[in-house]
This record gives C-alpha cells, sequence and structure tokens, in this order.
C-alpha cells in the first residue's frame, strides 16, 4: 500500500471501498450502497483518523491459513497464509475481528485474551464502516459461490448498516 495510508489512514479505508465497488461493478453487482459507505467514511476521516497505530490486518485469518508448532504443548501460531485480503488500517477492522463479534459460541475465549473492543462513539461509528467493508467483501464471496439468495441477503444487512451511518 502507498506511504500516505501511514499517516492518513482513512484513504486506506475508502480505497479498500472503492476497490470493492469496482470488483462489484465487474461482476455485475449492487456497488452504489459500497460507494455511498465510502462517501460517507470521506466525510468522516477525522473519525477514522484517530487510528494512530495502523496495523497489517491478515484479512482471513483462520485455522486453514494458520501454521501451528505440532510439538507445542497447546497451539502455537508459526506462520500464517493467505494474504489476499491484507491491508493497511485499523486491527478492529480486520475480518478475524469481524467473525468473533457475530456469534457467541467458543469464539468468546478469544476477548478473554484479546481484550474487548473500545465502544468509544466514534469507534462504533468507525466499526460500522468496517461492517460495511465486510459486506460488499461478502457480496463478493457469496457471488463468486454462487449463493445468489445470499448475495440478495447482503443488500438488507449493508442497508442496516448505512442507517446506523447516516
Amino acid at each position: 500500500m502507498r506511504n500516505e495510508y501511514a499517516s492518513q489512514p482513512w484513504l486506506a479505508v475508502i480505497a479498500s471501498l472503492e476497490q470493492i465497488a469496482t470488483d462489484l461493478d465487474g461482476a455485475g453487482l449492487e456497488a452504489a450502497d459500497v460507494r455511498k459507505v465510502a462517501a460517507v467514511a470521506a466525510h468522516d476521516r477525522a473519525v477514522l483518523d484517530e487510528v494512530t497505530e495502523p496495523r497489517l490486518p491478515a484479512g482471513d485469518l483462520w485455522t486453514v491459513n494458520a501454521l501451528m508448532d505440532p510439538a507445542a504443548a497447546e497451539p502455537v501460531i508459526t506462520g500464517v497464509l493467505d494474504f489476499d485480503r491484507t491491508w493497511f488500517g485499523d486491527p478492529a477492522a480486520d475480518w478475524t475481528i469481524r467473525m468473533a463479534r457475530v456469534k457467541a459460541d467458543e469464539r468468546t475465549a478469544f476477548w478473554e485474551f484479546y481484550g474487548a473492543l473500545d465502544q468509544a462513539p466514534a469507534a462504533v461509528r468507525r466499526a460500522r464502516v468496517y461492517e460495511a467493508r465486510n459486506l460488499g467483501a461478502i457480496r463478493l464471496e457469496r457471488h463468486r459461490l454462487a449463493k445468489a439468495d445470499a448475495v440478495r441477503e447482503s443488500s438488507g444487512a449493508m442497508a442496516e448498516v448505512l442507517a446506523g451511518l447516516t
């Protein structure tokens, strides 16, 4: 990614939203809602720039993308694979964080180690933008998997996120 993303994290968020919208267009899918989120993100860039220490979220960290030490007494990650969804930004925007948030199952143990997410109003607003980004990516993935009903469902979920942003 370009160096200005380090000093202006909102640029990375907008660039990723615009790329997702372009990919949606290329697939013949709805992209206007993703572009609207990009416009909101541009307007809210000061909120996005509150992220003072951007990182490189893996974007798709789960068991099949992690190399584990087979000799370790407890699970130890020794490497990470599949960086096609990596980007420069807020660790709270990572796909793994999203997936840990969506279900109250064994994933709750993750929060014991990771710690609670920031619930300040600006952090909640950023989380909505990140969720919209993830929903756009989900729409593309569902299309790739030929799940037409699930593609349509993403529009309703995106509308809910947009309602919280506008």
